[in-house]
């Protein structure tokens, strides 16, 4: 993120009509994919660990704060690491360091240890940080302001190819080889079967560690192009005439993003759980695992639905659409029993496909030179994730079905931005590579 194009001043390092930015984005896909896949094991890693360390919802929804909690404190010291390095390095590290807390992840599993566990996952998440102050707003501006929306729901696709592939592979290889995935319902394991259950972690996380090192090195020697280094100073004096606070679209995207996270990461680190209730679906946890993969996979095709769509429809009015759909099924989740309140949490994951990489796009639209530190603030609102805790809060004290209206909540305030707060004020020339 360091030096987007300058509205003003955009060198022949920055662009060139001849430059083909096609294997760029195939790569980035590639980035998008992973930690997609990495993020949601958590989803199936969560009930596991329950079960392992005999967590209330509260201690296990804090397992995903703590990884939210990554964004908010690795987002600014991402964004100087790039100014410094560049975006192919910045991607490097974030790479290596997801590599190290995987492999953390294999000691924490080994031992076992709740607060080892914690560590690594934000280790990972930090590393994924990186990866997201870069490729987001790349993507971003890599083309037509105009289908910037398009362009970022795209590529977010392969993000839900992973996530979609992710509950697949975390139900088989961690809940289909431990005693608590594959009992029914909950289930309280002796001390020896915890121990053999926290071990199998240790696999899937090898095989992660060394996907993500393999990677790194293709990255590593990937001729990327190099985005804006020699415009930083340009974009440095522009920005000292303009104020972000300005930017109507900006101010409200960032909450916008904040609780979009606590929608998104709510309905899937409790999910399992929800749908192996005997008044839902009355399934095991391994079970409940392997119908995450349509919650996600809605989110897939949604996206590759919404690129095409936001081609012909206002980005905002295609928002504003999806935000009442959301809505209707939360509702629907909270009232309904059995089978149709399981589908109509599925079905959510196609109504929020598009919102993160569709709030980011109209958030950043018409901040010209802020671009930089407008898609910092937006990547750092991510930590709205952390937040997921308050509905293991609702969970414990309420019932897990009726925490589900914290969601549905959530899904009005995105409506809000779509109608009224992603309308620009003050807009400046946008930046983008043609």
């Amino acid at each position: 993120m360091a030096g987007p194009v300058s509205s003003t001043a955009a060198p022949a390092a920055a662009y060139n009509p001849g430059t083909r930015y096609g294997p760029a984005l195939t790569l980035l896909a590639s980035l998008f994919f992973m930690w997609g896949f990495i993020t949601v094991i958590n989803n199936t890693l969560l009930p596991h660990l329950r079960s392992v360390f005999e967590l209330s919802y509260t201690q296990t929804t804090l397992i995903e704060s703590v990884w939210f909690i990554a964004y908010f404190f690795a987002s600014i010291p991402s964004a100087k690491l790039i100014e410094r390095v560049g975006y192919q390095k910045s991607m490097v590290t974030g790479l290596l360091i997801m590599a190290a807390g995987a492999l953390g992840m294999m000691l924490a599993a080994s031992i076992p240890s709740y607060g080892v566990t914690l560590v690594m996952l934000f280790v990972i998440a930090s590393g994924i940080t990186l990866l997201q102050v870069a490729a987001n707003p790349y993507v971003a501006v890599v083309g037509k302001p105009e289908t910037a929306s398009s362009r970022l729901n795209l590529v977010q696709a392969m993000n839900s190819a992973g996530t979609m592939l992710a509950p697949m592979f975390g139900a088989y290889l961690i809940l289909g080889r431990s005693k608590g995935g594959t009992a029914q319902g909950d289930v309280v394991l002796t001390q020896a079967e915890r121990l053999a259950d926290a071990h199998s972690v240790v696999l899937p996380y090898a095989l992660v560690a060394v996907v993500l090192v393999v990677l790194a090195v293709v990255i590593a020697r990937f001729p990327l192009p190099d985005m804006g280094a020699s415009t930083s100073r340009v974009a440095k004096e522009e920005r000292k005439q303009h104020s972000l606070w300005a930017h109507r679209n900006l101010v409200f995207g960032i909450p916008a993003i904040f609780i979009y996270l606590i929608a998104e990461i709510g309905v899937a680190n409790l999910f399992v759980n929800f749908v192996s209730q005997p008044d839902i679906a009355n399934l095991t946890h391994e079970q409940a695992g392997r119908y995450l993969t349509f919650l996600w996979g809605g989110m897939m095709v949604g996206r590759f639905a919404g690129s095409a769509i936001m081609q012909r429809f206002d980005a905002g009015k295609v928002l504003a659409a999806f935000s009442v759909g959301a809505f209707i099924v939360m509702i629907t989740t909270v009232f309904a029993h059995g089978p149709v309140a399981m589908w109509s949490l599925i079905l959510v994951g196609l109504f929020h496909s598009i919102m993160f990489p569709t709030i980011f796009t109209l958030g950043i639209k018409g901040l010209g030179p802020l671009t930089e530190e407008g898609s910092g603030l937006l990547i750092m609102a991510i930590a709205g994730g952390a937040l997921v805790v308050v509905q293991g809060y609702l969970a414990d004290h309420f019932g897990l079905q009726t925490s589900f209206l914290l969601t549905a909540i959530c899904e009005l305030y995105i409506l809000f931005y779509a109608l009224w707060g992603s309308k620009p004020t003050h807009a400046l020339p946008d930046k983008h590579l043609d």
